[in-house]
């Protein structure tokens, strides 16, 4: 039997956002050959009443921002009601069986101030086990 660490791959792909009411900001580019399915996760830290989080998906044939198009249906968005209700809390969006090779996540802020952490994602390979790329620094598992 084997766990996550066999079966998906997880990376580093952006850094934190700072507390800003108008942010758009993208990931790193993932070629997703190889991969039957990519997933990202971004948490937020903290959040004003009123202001919209969300995550985006884009593709494209190219490995270049220039030329993405919206995947239809991959996003995932959040309104707080009231100061900091959506902190501690993540934001996940996952593209099953991309269309297109090269993959970003965008996320953007509106309205009022949202503040959000690193951005990782996870991949699940086509051939298993999955090897852990360059943003892994180590790796364990147990089994009880």
């Amino acid at each position: 039997m084997h766990g996550l660490l066999n079966n998906a791959e997880a990376r580093w792909v952006k850094a934190a956002v700072a507390a800003a009411n108008n942010t758009d900001s993208n990931s790193a580019i993932i070629d997703t050959s190889g991969y039957e399915s990519v997933m990202f996760v971004v948490p937020v830290t903290a959040s004003v009443a009123t202001g919209v989080a969300k995550i985006q998906l884009e593709e494209n044939d190219a490995n270049a921002d220039a030329g993405m198009t919206v995947v239809d249906g991959a996003v995932a968005s959040a309104v707080s009601g009231t100061t900091n209700d959506l902190a501690s809390k993540v934001l996940v969006v996952e593209y099953f069986k991309p269309r297109k090779r090269y993959v970003q996540a965008v996320i953007t802020s509106t309205v009022a101030n949202q503040t959000r952490r690193e951005m990782i994602a996870i991949l699940v390979p086509l051939q298993r086990p999955a090897q852990q790329g360059s943003t892994v620094l180590a790796k364990g598992s147990g089994q009880g």
